[in-house]
Parts: structure tokens; sequence; C-alpha cells
């Protein structure tokens, strides 16, 4: 049997306000109005449809339709103050039994890359999290952004998960398929699943793309590519970001009702199912290693920490941010440390990319900032006040 395993990934970050530098002595640094705003908005658009439908589907298949989701810790504070009943929706998909939630950094950060004593202590949290709202205890892991390298994955290990994922990119394949599983080099207790980045894309990016060679994008038409790996592969990891349904591909494109009859014609092939992220590692063994040093993820053309990490204002930004650490947390103060955290958030750097071509178009639709500079300036004010009260 093959395995089509989906996977969401939900998420909004805390949106710093304008924040000059006459606001420095202010220590409320996120657009509150704002947040509030692009949560509804997504909510109507994405989370609430999007949810109904899932519910409806895993209703209609009786347990032969399952999906995976993590819903980091900045997105479950916003849904609970702003739009309560999404929660109740994922509460409701999940007691259905045929939903699984993974676990990452509460605040979606980069913290695996610049500390690993913050990356596991936002793990941690998250685990609570989902504990504490969803009665539900993760087995499995996904960094943000899908970042990997050896290192992360002995991390996670070590934190008894039984598997991580990743983005399926030459850079860690060479000529081997993403359709397997593998074990990470030096960490061979815990299994690695890969993201079909070009299936994935299909729905992710390109399925409204008019211009597209294979617009338009039917569910038969997508099934049938899928059906290709049989004999070739033993799963095909579908990744995406949740916002995917409703707000970067409109309802009006027809991706609702894509992904309403996807189902049926996954399945109509007899060797086809539908798995979670633990199901998958519990059917299959891995067929090799993977093996990488260097960060990757599923970011961008390049699928490295470029998004992020490409420019000076970022650089400067990032090594700023964490070099408080140790002086933030040795003050005890709670909301100190809650906004030195919010500020963490990999969106902020994110919003600071000076990227080219079809990636910074993606960035700039992403930020809510007329330029990569004012996202930096804000973020630099915000930090500079943090700084003052750590005096």
């Amino acid at each position: 049997m093959n395995s089509v395993c989906f996977y969401f990934e939900v998420h909004q970050p805390y949106r710093l306000k304008h924040y000059s530098f006459f606001d420095i002595g202010n220590p409320h640094y996120f657009d509150d109005e704002k947040n509030r705003e692009i949560v509804l908005k997504v909510s109507n658009k994405c989370y609430i449809p999007m949810n109904q439908l899932l519910l409806k589907l895993i209703k209609k298949y009786k347990g032969d339709f399952k999906v995976t989701f993590s819903l980091t810790g900045t997105l479950i504070e916003q849904l609970q103050k702003w739009s309560p009943f999404v929660i109740d929706l994922f509460k409701a998909l999940v007691d259905t039994g045929y939903v699984e939630l993974l676990a990452e950094t509460y605040y979606h950060s980069l913290a695996s890359i610049y500390s690993e004593n913050e990356f596991r202590e936002q793990i941690k949290m998250h685990i609570k999290l989902m504990k504490d709202v969803f009665d539900y205890t993760p087995q499995s892991f996904r960094n943000t952004e899908l970042i990997y390298n050896n290192h992360i994955a002995w991390v996670a290990s070590t934190m008894g998960f039984k598997s991580i994922l990743t983005e399926g990119t030459e850079k860690i394949l060479g000529w081997r398929s993403p359709n397997f599983v593998y074990k990470p080099k030096y960490s061979p207790q815990i299994k690695c699943l890969l993201k079909n980045y070009r299936l994935s894309d299909d729905i992710a990016f390109r399925f409204s793309n008019k211009y597209w060679e294979e617009y338009p994008l039917t569910a038969d038409k997508f099934a049938h590519w899928v059906h290709h790996i049989a004999g070739n592969g033993h799963v095909v990891n579908l990744f995406m970001d949740y916002e995917t349904f409703g707000e970067h591909q409109w309802k009006e494109t027809g991706i609702f009702d894509f992904m309403e009859h996807l189902p049926e014609y996954i399945l109509k092939h007899p060797d086809f199912r539908f798995s979670t992220v633990s199901e998958v590692v519990s059917l299959y063994e891995p067929v090799g290693e993977i093996d990488i040093d260097y960060a990757i993820s599923w970011a961008d053309m390049e699928r490295d920490l470029s998004a992020w990490t490409g420019n000076s204002m970022q650089k400067e930004a990032l090594q700023c941010i964490y070099e408080i650490e140790e002086r933030v947390k040795s003050k005890n103060d709670p909301f100190l440390l809650e906004n030195w955290r919010k500020l963490l958030t990999s969106d902020h750097f994110y919003y600071m990319s000076t990227k080219f071509w079809h990636d910074g178009d993606v960035h700039k639709y992403f930020s809510p900032y007329d330029t990569p500079h004012q996202a930096y300036i804000y973020f630099m004010n915000a930090l500079e006040d943090l700084k003052h009260r750590l005096e």
C-alpha cells in the first residue's frame, strides 16, 4: 500500500506596529488592530470553511481520509482572543481521531539555528499548549519553515519524537526520491519525512496560474499524478501552508471544490490510502540516510535560510535579538520575556528580505510594510525599547 500524507502548517505572527524612534519608551510593540483584522479575515476565508470541509470529508470517508496539522502558539493565542470558533473547529477535527497534531516552536522562531536552549524551551511550551488546548500530546516534530540539518534532527530525537519533517530538495536527496521514508545521520532512532515539493507546489502555488501548462488542475488529473508513484515510492508527502485554501488561492479559483473531490479520486486506486505523519513512520522502514550539516528549509527557490538571513539588515537584527537572551531570562519578568519571544518570530526577518524576482514578489505579498527597510526600522526600534527595559 502507498500513502498520501497531507500536512498543513497553520500560523499567524504578531505583526509590529509602525514603531518609530519616538515610540521608544512605550512597551506595546504589536499592532493589535491589524493582527485582529488579519486573523478574522483569514478565519473567514480559510480556517472556517476549510475546517468544515475537512470535517465533512472525514465523516464521509469514515476514517479513510486523514490529515496532519501543526498550529503555532502565536496562532492559537490570537484565535483564542479574536476567533474562538476556529479553535472549536480544530478541537472537533482532533476529536475525530483522524487528525494528528505535530510539535513545533511555540513562537515560530529560528531558535534551532541561534539558540538550542531556546529551541528546546519553545518546543516544550508548544507540547504543553497542545495538551492544554486539545488534550493531545504530539509524537512527531516539524521545525519552523521545515528548517533542518543533522543537529536539528538529533535534538528532535533526544526529545523523544518519532519523526521529523523537512523539504525533499535535491540538495539532500541527489538522485533519490522524496517518496520514501529516510533516517537522519547520527539519529537512526528517528525517521524523516520529505515534502514532495513539486506536487505540493502544484496546489499551493500553481493552482490558479492560468499561464501554467497544466492549468486548470483538476482532482482527477492530480490523483493520476499521485498514482504514478505506485511501485516507485511508499508515500507522497503533500506539505503546505493551510492558508493555501481560500487565502492564497481564493475560493473563486475552485480550490475548495478541488479539495472536496480529491479524496474520491485518490482512493479509486486500491493501493492508496491517506495516512497521518505518525502512521507513515509506523508503516514504512527507512530506505536510506539523510546527511546534511548546513540548514535547509522549504522557503523560496533556494530552499535555504536566505529568506531570513540573506542581507545585512536581517543578520544584524537576528544577532541583536538573540545576544540578549540570557539578560532577558535573568530578569524573571514574564511580560518582558513574552515580548522578546514574540520578536523572535521568523516573519519579522522575512519581511526584511530584499530578494528579487519571483521570491521577492512572495515576500512582498506577505509583508504588512511598504519596504524591507521599514520592517527593519520598526523591529530595531522595538528592540531598542526592550533593551532599555533591561537596564
